[in-house]
């Protein structure tokens, strides 16, 4: 798994250190620089943005991805990638006409409960263009097997970013309102700079010629669009429904608990960056034992360190609600159900990127579909019996259910499974460690708590990992390491 390795370390690297300037960002700037209600809106504003930019990017990033490799010649590939550029446009020209026409509509009924979101309504749409191409842009730069510069554009910079312009509110050099605007301004830079770089590594010569398969491409990625859409609506319909059910600071405190919840996925989206262009290679080319081994060795190693992950947060979740403010310290039993549906995800490795860029691919349509309806269901009656906390609830179900049913329909169709024979043995530790520190308590500040916890906690986890062998790749890393000692 050498270039796989490689790349997601360097990956998972990049994503830490953009999830800890990020955590500094949700955590503390968000909280004491900006009002919690213009964190709200900021929160409402992008997550609503990351569900309409599906649409907008006509499920293109994954066209690039599983059809790249099947061409051979360069001016296949120019055609292909030529085309690629134009198809968001299909879509998000008509979006933003008829956003622009109904555009007082549109804002007065986003802002019903909350007035505040009717000025910044356009921001949504802008964002999601941004968004839109820059997805494609990286999954250019990932079939050139090419994936850390985008990662870091993807994780870092629009992280920074929010890091510069939160220091210049604090400064009072610009405005609260001003700083959303400025914000979304970052997001256009970060496409530019991504396109540059994608056409630095592979530049085709623009042709208006179609490629021979385009109405397979079409076809493609109107199934990804919608089942892209649907997976989005999972990710953040509850950010955009809380709004409309409660107070938009509501939204603030639940980003928060979210936030914390989702570091658990940070070691699958880096690893993700370079598994899916080679497990679409190794389907293209029907090398199924390949895609046996990137299934069972991405499970294995995803669950292996997020669930390392998924310890330090959810047994130290109270020291580190005790270093917010106290009105955001609601969010406990949030950060458990996502951080618990995170994991899940993690658990089952490329499993998704098996189904996506493969010929059973038009299964994701209905499966999202049936995925997006049960979360909108479940947000809707759980948000007003549970408020935050039923946001989560339902994430989570919606999560365990509909995995479940795609591990199975890869083993149905494609008779491999992620699991090996170390996979108890991890889920064993994982849930060791968790009932042995979980009583652990000191009456010291949260953060040297925080830090002899971990501390243990990370040793004895390792040792128990390594001397047990749960991961081939992780004991030979540590083998050479001491070796080259």
């Amino acid at each position: 798994m050498g270039i796989v390795f490689k790349q997601s370390l360097k990956n998972t690297i990049t994503i830490y250190i953009a999830f800890a300037i990020g955590g500094v960002n949700a955590l503390f700037l968000y909280t004491a620089f900006i009002e919690d209600t213009y964190y709200g809106l900021v929160t409402y504003l992008l997550s609503t943005a990351n569900i309409l930019m599906p649409l907008t990017a006509f499920g293109v990033q994954y066209t690039i991805l599983k059809f790249f490799s099947s061409y051979e010649t360069k001016k296949e590939k120019d055609a292909f990638l030529s085309t690629a550029i134009l198809l968001p446009l299909l879509v998000a020209v008509p979006i933003g006409f008829l956003g622009n026409m109904f555009y007082e509509q549109i804002s007065n009924y986003l802002s019903l409960k909350n007035p505040i979101i009717k000025e910044y309504t356009f921001v949504i749409y802008l964002v999601a263009i941004a968004t839109a191409y820059f997805e494609i842009f990286y999954a250019w730069a990932k079939v050139q097997m090419q994936s850390v510069f985008g990662n870091m554009l993807k994780e870092l910079f629009s992280r920074v970013a929010a890091t510069c312009l939160l220091l210049a509110v604090y400064f009072k050099w610009i405005s609260i309102p001003e700083f959303v605007y400025y914000l979304t301004g970052a997001y256009f830079v970060r496409t530019a700079v991504m396109c540059l770089y994608a056409l630095a590594l592979y530049r085709p010569a623009f042709t208006w010629e179609l490629p021979k398969n385009i109405g397979e491409i079409l076809k493609y990625s109107l199934y990804i669009l919608l089942a892209g859409a649907a997976g989005t609506i999972l990710i953040d319909i509850d950010k955009f429904m809380i709004p409309q059910k409660e107070a938009i600071a509501n939204t603030a405190y639940y980003a928060v608990a979210v936030y914390i919840g989702s570091v658990v996925e940070t070691p699958g989206r880096a690893m993700a960056q370079i598994v899916q262009p080679l497990v679409a290679k190794a389907l293209n080319t029907n090398q199924m034992e390949e895609v046996q081994k990137l299934y069972k060795q991405s499970s294995i190693n995803l669950f292996l360190v997020s669930g390392l992950v998924f310890l330090l947060i959810n047994l130290n979740i109270e020291q580190i609600y005790e270093l917010l403010p106290e009105k955001y310290s609601g969010g406990i039993w949030v950060v458990l159900a996502i951080s618990s549906a995170k994991l899940y995800h993690m658990f089952l490795g490329a499993n998704g990127a098996i189904i996506s860029n493969s010929k059973h691919y038009k299964v994701l349509l209905p499966y999202g579909i049936a995925m997006a309806v049960s979360v909108y269901v479940l947000n809707d009656y759980l948000i007003d019996v549970m408020s935050i906390n039923g946001a989560a609830l339902s994430t989570l179900i919606v999560v365990f259910v509909f995995n479940t049913l795609k591990l199975f329909y890869v083993k149905l169709r494609f008779h491999i499974f992620p699991f090996t024979k170390t996979t108890k043995t991890l889920c064993l530790i994982i849930l060791g460690c968790y009932l042995l520190f979980m009583a652990w308590s000191f009456p010291f500040h949260p953060l040297l708590t925080m830090l002899i916890k971990s501390a243990f906690l990370v040793i004895f986890y390792g040792v128990l990992v390594w001397k047990l062998k749960v991961s081939t790749e992780l004991n030979t890393l540590i083998d050479n390491f001491f070796q080259a000692k």
